[in-house]
């Protein structure tokens, strides 16, 4: 296809690593290598759209960059040398460092969406640059071009932490193994729906509505 037709999906996961993680590890391990596949098979599906990925995972030890900003094709897997959960919950700080960082090196000239995953089993309790109020501000002035947030979280209040840093799109799920299961086959079938609806041309405001709950129509 001609370069008019091409887009570029940035996708930016933020994972916890913090110690509440470490009961669902091998769960969340597993689950994530499912997402690996089905964002393959996204990419095959869509071959107008350019995948990039980016994944951090964060604790208050510091935000470590797995993988940043490569195509779909090179997402590998990640085991236990590579998320060891330990330590506290900088929330916040990996929200803002990752997001920051991705704004430096979306294209002026190439169209683009940016899916923003956020995925954690507790609330902030360690940042120290960012502040949840100034998250919020960070969120709300992305989401009106072409930012779509999303928050997955378990053992805490998932919706009120998601509509303090003002994202619609959340899920709750059970920190337990099914339960880990459940959710990265409902993000997988997420994002597929939301990659279909841009190649439709769906608008920016319509992206950001009932991630997932949207359909493939």
């Amino acid at each position: 296809m001609s370069n008019e037709t091409n887009r570029n999906i940035y996708n930016l996961i933020i994972l916890d690593e913090s110690g509440s993680m470490e009961s669902i590890k091998s769960s969340i391990i597993g689950g994530f290598n499912e997402l690996v596949q089905g964002t393959k098979k996204i990419q095959e599906e869509c071959p107008e759209q350019q995948h990039l990925i980016s994944l951090i995972s964060f604790n208050s030890g510091g935000i470590k960059y797995l993988l940043w900003n490569e195509p779909v094709s090179k997402l590998e897997y990640i085991d236990e040398q590579k998320y060891n959960p330990n330590l506290l919950t900088p929330l916040y700080d990996a929200i803002g460092q990752g997001v920051s960082r991705l704004k430096e090196v979306l294209p002026s000239h190439t169209p683009w969406n940016v899916l923003v995953t956020i995925l954690t089993d507790g609330e902030e309790n360690a940042s120290r640059e960012y502040s949840g109020h100034k998250i919020r501000e960070i969120i709300e002035s992305l989401k009106p071009n072409g930012w779509t947030f999303t928050y997955i979280g378990a053992n805490h209040n998932v919706e009120a932490a998601a509509a303090n840093m003002a994202i619609q799109n959340f899920m709750a799920f059970d920190a337990s193994d099914l339960g880990v299961d459940v959710l990265f086959n409902m993000e997988i079938g997420a994002r597929s729906a939301f990659s279909k609806r841009i190649s439709k041309n769906v608008r920016v405001e319509d992206l950001n509505k009932d991630y997932y709950k949207s359909s493939e129509d």
